[in-house]
């Protein structure tokens, strides 16, 4: 089942993208604070949870939301695309969904005599994908290739994505019933995995309080343009990363492919996106460059759900115990000399 939630905007692809540079420092600081803002105003007492997701959006990753039913997955989706005045479709994950649901279909048109090819809803700057791993394998496949390159190939064609283009998709712990586990492939196209967690008891009653009259979804306006979003991506592109700083990131991806508790260590991908996600993050600090300590605040929820023990689920090796040994192999690895910031 598909639902197609157009926001204000609209559709802007790759050729639509202007040469407008960086943003200054408190520039960017200023519209990056009014997203988070805006989403806090929808999303109550998870500011750190909203900020990962703001940085996964900067640095033009995807963001995988897990958790169980009703702890506000989808919500946090919807209101940070609703943020943004860009192009925004949902998809709702079924267990009959079929991957041309997805990217699209070629339909014959009787007047040319030819197939036109008619954009599925991926096609969108920010896809939002509900319960995403409640459908088949090979479904939740179709959103590889749109995922690693931005485009989509249908019948020998190839279209490309608008830009810039990210996938928000929400799921349910894979021991919930009719759930399948997202494939390996799949699970490291997306640069982080959060989990919402319950509220405490105050933001859970301030939030009965708040939506006796409706939804603060419906009053939540975007707060950035998308050309605006443009430039924070080109302004997060330019945060320097010290050769130190590459060597610990790699020292830390080596290291989960060699830890005896794991069978599947990090990949390139993941050593990349790492750094990506890092830089965001600096950014949103205020400063032009990476610190280890951007990398040690990212890399569970970048590493640990690329991860796979050596030992079987049923052996305490869920998502927490990778989270654990995503934190130990951080926690032990040295800092290089030199890492402490730009030369």
């Amino acid at each position: 089942m598909m639902e197609r939630v157009p926001e204000t905007g609209e559709a802007v692809g790759v050729d639509a993208e202007t040469s407008t540079g960086p943003l200054s420092a408190p520039e960017f600081l200023l519209d990056a604070r009014a997203v988070m803002a805006a989403v806090e105003t929808v999303i109550d007492g998870k500011r750190d949870v909203i900020e990962l997701a703001t940085t996964v959006l900067l640095a033009e990753g995807h963001l995988l939301v897990e958790d169980v039913p009703g702890v506000g997955k989808t919500m946090l989706a919807r209101a940070l695309a609703r943020s943004v005045d860009c192009t925004v479709n949902r998809i709702q994950f079924t267990p009959d969904l079929l991957p041309s649901d997805i990217t699209g279909v070629s339909v014959y048109n009787q007047a040319t005599r030819d197939f036109e090819f008619k954009p599925g809803p991926v096609f969108a700057n920010i896809v939002i994908g509900d319960e995403i791993n409640r459908a088949s394998p090979k479904t939740q496949s179709a959103l590889l290739e749109s995922m690693e390159e931005h485009q989509v190939s249908v019948d020998g064609g190839s279209y490309p994505l608008p830009a810039p283009f990210t996938v928000i998709a929400t799921q349910n712990p894979v021991e919930m019933e009719g759930t399948y586990a997202l494939p390996e492939a799949q699970r490291d196209r997306f640069m982080a995995r959060i989990s919402m967690g319950y509220p405490d008891a105050a933001n859970e009653a301030a939030m009965l309080r708040q939506r006796e009259q409706g939804s603060p979804l419906d009053e939540l306006r975007p707060v950035v343009t998308i050309e605006r979003l443009r430039q924070m991506i080109l302004t997060v592109r330019e945060v320097f990363v010290s050769p130190a700083v590459e060597h610990y990131v790699v020292a830390i991806a080596a290291a989960t492919r060699v830890d005896r508790e794991l069978r599947l260590g990090a990949s390139p991908r993941a050593t990349l996106q790492l750094v990506r996600a890092a830089k965001a993050r600096a950014a949103l600090d205020g400063r032009d460059f990476v610190l280890p300590d951007d990398i040690d605040a990212l890399a569970v929820p970048v590493l640990a759900h690329r991860l796979m023990p050596a030992k079987s689920t049923g052996g305490g090796y869920g998502r927490e115990g990778l989270a654990e040994i995503a934190a130990r192999i951080v926690k032990s690895t040295p800092v290089p000399l030199g890492a402490s910031g730009p030369a």
